[in-house]
C-alpha cells in the first residue's frame, strides 16, 4: 500500500490519554498525526466535548466539563488531527491504515501510541439481545452526542460507577427513572472493605461516588440491591425485566432496559500486533503486557496509554498518555533520557494517587459469575447467534480455546470479529474445562480491526 505521508508519531484515538500524548508530543518538536473515528476530540468519557452547550455541560456535570480544557491544549499544540478516520490495521512496523471520506489511506510512523480506550463488558443474560435493550455507555452516548434521553422511564441494572453516574445525569435532565437494579451484595461490601484503608486516601473518588448516590436516593429513584436471577421477558421487543432482591421475586414492566457491570480493556489492536496479554483477576479481562511507560512488550514501535492498557479512569489515562509521549520521544531521539527521568518521578506519584481507589473499586463492583458466563440457552455471538450451550459442546468435541470455536461454529468471525463476545467465550470455555481463563487463551485477531469494502480497499489514495 502507498504511504500518503510520514510522522514521528502517530496517536490512534482523541480520548484523555491520546489528546495527552499528542499534545506534549507535538510541544516537543514531533511531527504528530492524531487519528480519531470521531468528529471532535474527547474520546468517549467526554465525547463531543468542544460542541457541549451550557445546557449539556450543566447536565453531564463537572468530570465532563473538564475535558474542554485537555482539548483546547490539543487544539492548540500543533498536532495535525484527523477527523472521522477508522483505523482498520496497525503493524509491527508502524504503518497505520485507516478509512476516512470512503477510501483507504495509509501513515508510516516511527513511534505509534494506541490511546484505544475501554469497552463495555458484555452482559449476557436471557433476552440481553432484544431491542429496548442498551448498555448504559450506549445511552450515554446519546446523551453527550445528541442531547437524547429515553421517552419512558427507563429500567438502569448492573453495577459499576457509570451505572449511578447515568442515572445521576438522567435525574438533572429531567428523565424519569423506573428504578434501579443493583447487583452489588453484601459480600462485595464485605470484599471492598479490606481495600478501604486505601481507598480513603483517595476521597475525592469516594465523595463524588457517595454525591451521586444521596442525590438519587433524594429524588426517590426505586432501588434494588442484591439482585439475582436477571431475565429480560420479551418476543419481539422488551416487556418486562425479572430479577430476585430482598429474598423476593420481582417484575418490572418497562420499554427500556440499560445494562452497565462495568468496562474492560479494548485490546484489538494489541492481540492483531501478537503481543503477550496477562490476564487480570481483580478486573476480569485482559490487558497487554507493557513497561511503566507503556512500550508494548516483543512490539518495539507501538506503545499503550490509557485504559486500553488497565482500567483507571480519565485522570489515569491522561498521565499514561503523558509517559508514552516522553518514551516514544526519547525513542526518535526528540528528548534525552535524563529529560525523561525527571518528569517521570512525579508522573508516577501523580498516577498512583489516582490507582489508589481501584482496588477498592475492581472488589466493590466485581462482576456475578452468572451475569458474566450464562446458561445454555443465552447468546454469547450476537452476530452469528452462537449460544452459551453450543461452545459448551465444542469443548465436548474437543474445542481448547475461542480460535477454534471459529472454526466449530463461525463464533467471532462477525462484523465485530470477537470484540464484543470475545470475554465471554474465553470465560465459557474455561468453566466448561475447569481451567484458567489464561490457559483458554483469546481470539487470534486479523486485520481488518474495522470492517472495511473492497470499494475502500480500491479506492486507496496516494500522493
Amino acid at each position: 500500500m502507498i504511504m500518503n505521508s510520514d510522522a514521528d508519531i502517530v496517536v490512534i484515538g482523541a480520548g484523555p490519554a491520546g489528546m495527552a500524548a499528542a499534545t506534549l508530543a507535538a510541544r516537543s518538536g514531533a511531527r504528530v498525526t492524531l487519528l480519531d473515528e470521531q468528529d471532535g476530540p474527547g474520546g468517549q468519557i467526554w465525547r463531543s466535548i468542544t460542541a457541549a452547550s451550557q445546557a449539556r455541560l450543566q447536565t453531564l456535570g463537572p468530570d465532563y466539563a473538564a475535558g474542554l480544557t485537555p482539548a483546547q491544549d490539543f487544539a492548540q499544540s500543533g498536532a495535525e488531527h484527523i477527523r472521522r478516520a477508522t483505523v482498520w490495521q496497525v503493524t509491527r512496523e508502524g504503518v497505520v491504515n485507516y478509512l476516512n471520506a470512503g477510501a483507504s489511506s495509509s501513515i508510516r510512523a516511527k513511534r505509534v501510541i494506541l490511546c484505544s480506550g475501554a469497552m463495555e463488558r458484555p452482559f449476557p443474560i436471557p433476552g440481553w439481545t432484544l431491542p429496548g435493550v442498551m448498555t448504559a455507555g450506549a445511552a450515554q452516548i446519546l446523551l453527550k452526542s445528541a442531547d437524547t434521553v429515553p421517552t419512558h422511564p427507563a429500567v438502569l441494572a448492573g453495577c459499576g460507577p457509570l451505572l449511578y453516574l447515568l442515572a445521576w445525569q438522567y435525574v438533572r435532565a429531567g428523565v424519569p427513572i423506573a428504578a434501579i437494579i443493583d447487583t452489588t451484595d453484601s459480600s462485595d461490601y464485605r470484599r471492598a472493605m479490606l481495600h478501604l484503608p486505601t481507598a480513603l486516601r483517595a476521597w475525592p473518588y469516594l465523595k463524588k461516588g457517595l454525591s451521586l448516590l444521596r442525590v438519587l436516593r433524594q429524588k426517590k429513584v426505586p432501588f434494588f440491591n442484591g439482585a439475582t436471577d436477571l431475565k429480560i421477558e420479551g418476543d419481539d421487543a422488551v416487556r418486562a425485566i425479572h430479577f430476585a432482591s430482598g429474598g423476593k421475586n420481582h417484575r418490572l414492566e418497562t420499554e427500556l432496559i440499560l445494562l452497565h457491570q462495568g468496562v474492560v480493556p479494548n485490546t484489538q489492536f494489541t492481540w492483531a500486533l501478537r503481543a503477550p496479554h496477562s490476564w487480570d483477576a481483580a478486573q476480569l479481562c485482559w490487558r497487554p503486557d507493557t513497561d511503566e511507560l507503556g512500550r508494548l512488550a516483543e512490539v518495539e514501535q507501538v506503545l499503550v496509554a490509557g485504559d486500553g492498557r488497565g482500567i483507571g479512569g480519565a485522570g489515569a489515562a491522561s498521565i499514561q498518555g503523558r509517559l508514552a509521549a516522553l518514551a516514544a520521544l526519547q525513542d526518535v531521539g526528540l528528548i534525552s533520557s535524563e529529560k525523561v527521568r525527571s518528569q517521570m518521578d512525579a508522573a508516577r506519584i501523580e498516577l498512583q494517587a489516582h490507582m489508589r481507589i481501584r482496588p477498592f473499586l475492581d472488589a466493590l463492583y466485581r462482576p456475578k459469575d452468572a451475569n458474566r458466563i450464562p446458561a445454555d440457552g443465552v447468546l454469547v455471538c450476537r452476530c452469528e447467534e452462537v449460544t452459551a450451550g453450543a461452545i459448551r459442546g465444542f469443548v465436548k468435541l474437543g474445542c481448547t480455546g475461542p480460535n477454534q470455536t471459529k472454526s466449530f461454529g463461525r463464533c467471532g468471525m462477525g462484523p465485530c470479529q470477537g470484540r464484543l463476545c470475545g470475554l465471554t467465550v474465553t470465560e465459557v470455555i474455561a468453566e466448561a474445562r475447569k481451567t484458567s481463563p489464561e490457559d483458554v487463551g483469546y481470539y487470534r485477531i486479523r486485520p481488518p480491526i474495522k470492517p472495511i469494502t473492497l470499494a475502500e480497499l480500491a479506492a486507496t489514495r496516494d500522493n
